[in-house]
């Protein structure tokens, strides 16, 4: 129990800024281990983000308080997943080749491709959690606390699959996601899957069709997990972020398709 502990502190401390036991640290076997609790940090980014929510509703209108929550969302993981699309986007868009593609990707300054991509995530964002949740009753709370968990965690579930399919295209140590990179267990997949898909088991009891994000999901993951192994032998831990952000997106654009028609 106490290494299971250690491991989710891990986790918690490399995917987000949310502190830590002074005991916890950035231990290569336990990052790799961290990976199974990578869903369960979207239940605690998408509960604050909620809970910022609900709370600035009661102050301003619903459009604010989406703002609120992105910015709640963006605080607490350190722009992490944002700055690996910024990356990929800059890297693909700018490289023609594994090696400039990785160069580009391993730069800390953003280009125009980067920018460009981080325009368009937020502008999509914000416009359609604006329009879904305009369009359920805020007294609701429960199931939009449960949305905003559900489109985190199957987010980074989409993502990890990648990594536990796919090879890490790096052939030296001089990346922060190496030490994910390396083996996965049954724990960590299972791990994965329990906490990735366990809010979106709860929200089909209340209704069946929600489930209908995973066929998405899964197209995204295909071509992804496609397009890296074609461009870069693999992936990196940017490639990860990336394919989060765009995950997350995703479900947004299908929850509020199912909410019109369902």
């Amino acid at each position: 129990m106490k290494e299971e502990i250690r491991i989710f502190f891990t986790a918690l401390m490399f995917y987000t800024r949310i502190p830590c036991p002074k005991n916890i640290d950035h231990s290569a076997d336990y990052l790799n281990k961290a990976t199974r609790y990578f869903p369960l940090i979207g239940w605690i980014v998408g509960s604050i983000s909620f809970l910022v929510f609900w709370l600035s509703s009661f102050l301003f209108d619903i459009n604010i308080s989406v703002v609120l929550s992105l910015i709640s969302g963006v605080l607490v993981t350190g722009a992490f997943h944002e700055d690996g699309l910024a990356d990929v986007f800059d890297g693909f868009g700018g490289g023609w080749t594994k090696a400039k593609i990785l160069d580009i990707m391993k730069d800390s300054r953003v280009g125009a491709y980067g920018v460009i991509a981080l325009i368009f995530l937020f502008a999509f964002k914000l416009y359609a959690l604006d329009n879904l949740l305009s369009k359920i009753n805020t007294h609701h709370c429960f199931l939009i606390a449960l949305l905003f968990i559900t489109y985190h965690s199957l987010s980074r579930l989409t993502a990890i699959n990648i990594c536990f399919t796919s090879q890490y295209s790096r052939e030296n140590e001089d990346s922060k996601a190496k030490p994910i990179a390396k083996e996965n267990t049954y724990k960590e997949i299972g791990g994965a899957y329990f906490f990735g898909l366990l809010p979106l088991l709860i929200l089909c009891f209340l209704q069946w069709q929600y489930c209908l994000v995973l066929i998405p999901l899964a197209l995204l993951y295909v071509y992804s997990r496609y397009y890296f192994n074609k461009w870069i032998d693999g992936y990196t831990g940017d490639c990860l972020g990336a394919v989060e952000q765009i995950a997350e997106c995703v479900c947004m654009l299908t929850f509020l398709v199912l909410w019109k028609y369902i």
